[in-house]
This record gives structure tokens, C-alpha cells and sequence, in this order.
């Protein structure tokens, strides 16, 4: 918080503040800013006398402060204003700053900072901050990304979609996955708690103990989750798990099934058995797509919920807090709503070929 600083006048200065608030030919501006220092020095806040003068408390702080470093001065002259030419001078500098930070890369480094880009254009790093935060460019920031080249992607998009938008009736739409690799991490000391100010602490280094996958059913309707932990996930623990969810699910009810292109999904022994089981059908997402299934939705909210921070000692402890955070999702399960539509995914896709291709 900025104190406005005190104004104290001498009889000199205050006699010629008050010549300047009375008389009629004062340029209306100079009244105003001799009549600031005035109230200003009777000891008033800047918001009484905006209040008193009609002005914006603004104003009243530039010239209390500007009077206080400069005295007289400072108030009967006003800045030099910035002309045609500087201004287009610092609109040029502007567009290069942008060209060089979306064209360019510095001669050892990935990607510009700001004092770099400053030495190379001869400019301020203030300056270039300021261009960067006006354009919304982030150069120390990067986004991951694939584009399927799967041959079906569109019709692939369109059945996945569909699902989500107008599920058939008589039917559940059972997005699933494997979540491979959780790791029973035991931090090497205790984490310090939070409190007002700073964050809660996790030690960066621990022990492992082993990992476990975790096999997940997502109901697109109830948002309900059928959960399995297994040492593995090899076709003989997927048809395990189709197993499960054919136990789990009403049984007068066809199966519509969202899964990747992982081989064990499509394994011979998994086709044979799908062939004895008519009520389920699956459906491959393109090639890359991992984003179509919702059941990665799901996967990233029990990674930040549960197993990211927590402190695990063995293989059973994670088994034991996974499936205990889908009886506890479970009981008030909400599903998400899918907005995208299949069209637009399809010409984003092609955009970016587009653009790809152009590189």
C-alpha cells in the first residue's frame, strides 16, 4: 500500500498556489492542480478531494506526487506528450518483438526469455514483457500434442460420439481403460502441512515398492465407475476384467464398449470370447485419441485426488485407497458432459494436417 506523501507548503509557495487557484486568466488545469496542493496540504485524502473536485482520485495522487518531488514546477508545465513518430517507432518495435518470438529461436536455446530477445532487438526486458503480456505469448510455456493419422478417423470419431451424444437404447456405454504403472511411492520424510501463506510439501525423493494397473469401466450415463486392480495388464487380465464387468452390469443389457488400439485389446483369445458374448460390442477411438475416451477424464481426477500426494507403503495400500476412491466416487457419481461435436473435431484435425504439412 502506497502512502501519499505530506504536503508541507512555505509562505512563498502557498501564496503562489493560492494567486494561481483565483485568478481568471489560470488555464483551468493549472487552477485544478494548484488547488490539489492546496487541500492537499490542509492535510485531506486524495479521496476527499477527488470527492470535493469532481475528479478521479487518480489524478489528485499524479499531481500530490509530482508536487511533492518537483514543488512549482512540477505542476505548471505539463510532460512532454509522446508524438506520431515515437508512437509508431514503439508500434514497429512491437511487431518485432512478436515476428522474432513466433519465428525465431535464440542461437544455444530453446526459446526466448525476456532479457535474451532484449539484447538481441536492443530494447528494454521491460519492454518485451510488456509485448509478450498485451499478445498473450508465453514462450517458457509449451503445450503436447499428436495428430491421429489413423485412415478412420472421422468414422471412428462419429461412432465414439454418437455414443456419448445419443447412447443406444436398452444400453450402456462403458468407456475403458487400463491405468498401468501406479506406483507404491513411500516419501523418504513427512510432509510439512499447509498453512496460511505456503503450500503443503511432499519430499522429492521416496522409496518404491511396486506398481499395480488399474483396470476401469466408465458409465457415460451415471458416471459410475467398475474398478479392478491387477499385477498386470496382459490379455489374460483384460478378459479377466470383461469378465468382471459382465458380472457387474444388468444382464438384459447390450454393452457398447469405448477402448484404444492397445493389441491386448484385440488379442485372439479376447476376439473368441467377445464372439460367445453378443451383448458386448466394442469400439476402437482413432489412433492417438486417447482424449476421446472419457475414462481418461476420470483417470486424471483420481491421479490428483488420491494417488498423486499420497504416501504408500506397499502394493496394498495403493490397491486399498483406489478402490476406495470409487466406492466413495460411486455413491454421488455425476457424468461428464461431452459438448464437442464430431464435425468440429473432424475439420480441427484437418487444420492441422493443414498446418503441419506447411512447416
Amino acid at each position: 500500500m502506497h502512502l501519499a506523501p505530506k504536503i508541507v507548503l512555505s509562505k512563498e509557495e502557498r501564496m503562489e498556489l493560492e494567486r494561481l487557484s483565483r485568478r481568471r486568466t489560470t488555464q483551468v488545469r493549472l487552477m485544478q492542480r494548484a488547488t490539489i496542493v492546496l487541500l492537499a496540504a490542509s492535510d485531506k485524502l486524495n479521496g476527499e478531494i477527488a470527492a470535493e473536485l469532481e475528479i478521479t482520485p487518480n489524478t489528485v495522487s499524479r499531481w500530490r506526487r509530482r508536487y511533492a518531488a518537483e514543488r512549482l514546477p512540477g505542476i505548471l508545465k505539463d510532460r512532454p506528450r509522446v508524438g506520431k513518430a515515437q508512437r509508431d517507432r514503439s508500434a514497429e518495435l512491437a511487431r518485432r518483438i512478436v515476428a522474432a518470438t513466433t519465428c525465431e529461436k535464440p542461437p544455444s536455446a530453446t526459446h526466448w526469455s525476456t532479457r535474451s530477445l532484449a539484447k538481441y532487438l536492443g530494447t528494454s526486458d521491460t519492454k518485451v514483457q510488456r509485448v509478450w503480456k498485451a499478445t498473450n505469448l508465453k514462450p517458457h510455456l509449451v503445450g503436447t500434442f499428436k495428430v491421429s493419422n489413423d485412415p478412420q478417423f472421422a468414422e471412428k470419431v462419429i461412432d465414439v460420439v454418437g455414443l456419448y451424444v445419443n447412447p443406444p437404447e436398452n444400453a450402456l456405454v462403458l468407456c475403458v481403460d487400463e491405468k498401468s504403472q501406479i506406483q507404491a511411492l513411500e516419501r523418504t520424510q513427512k510432509s510439512l502441512p499447509m498453512y496460511p501463506g505456503r503450500g503443503g510439501t511432499l519430499t522429492h525423493d521416496y522409496k518404491r515398492h511396486g506398481t499395480t494397473t488399474l483396470f476401469a469401466a466408465y458409465d457415460v450415463m451415471s458416471g459410475a465407475v467398475i474398478g479392478s486392480c491387477m499385477p498386470k495388464h496382459r490379455h489374460q487380465e483384460w478378459l479377466k476384467f470383461l469378465k468382471q464387468i459382465d458380472r457387474e452390469t444388468p444382464a438384459g443389457k447390450d454393452l457398447h464398449l469405448v477402448v484404444d488400439n492397445y493389441n491386448t485389446h484385440k488379442h485372439a483369445k479376447v476376439r473368441s470370447w467377445l464372439k460367445r458374448h453378443k451383448r458386448f460390442h466394442m469400439h476402437f477411438i482413432p489412433t492417438s485419441s486417447s482424449w476421446l475416451n472419457l475414462v481418461e477424464r476420470w483417470f486424471r481426477e483420481i491421479t490428483d485426488k488420491r494417488i498423486r500426494r499420497s504416501n504408500f507403503r506397499s502394493v496394498s495400500d495403493v490397491v486399498e485407497a483406489v478402490m476406495d476412491f470409487i466406492q466413495t466416487h460411486n455413491k454421488d457419481a455425476q457424468p461428464y458432459l461431452w459438448k464437442a461435436k464430431a464435425n468440429d473435431i473432424i475439420d480441427k484435425v484437418k487444420r492441422a494436417k493443414i498446418a503441419l504439412q506447411k512447416l
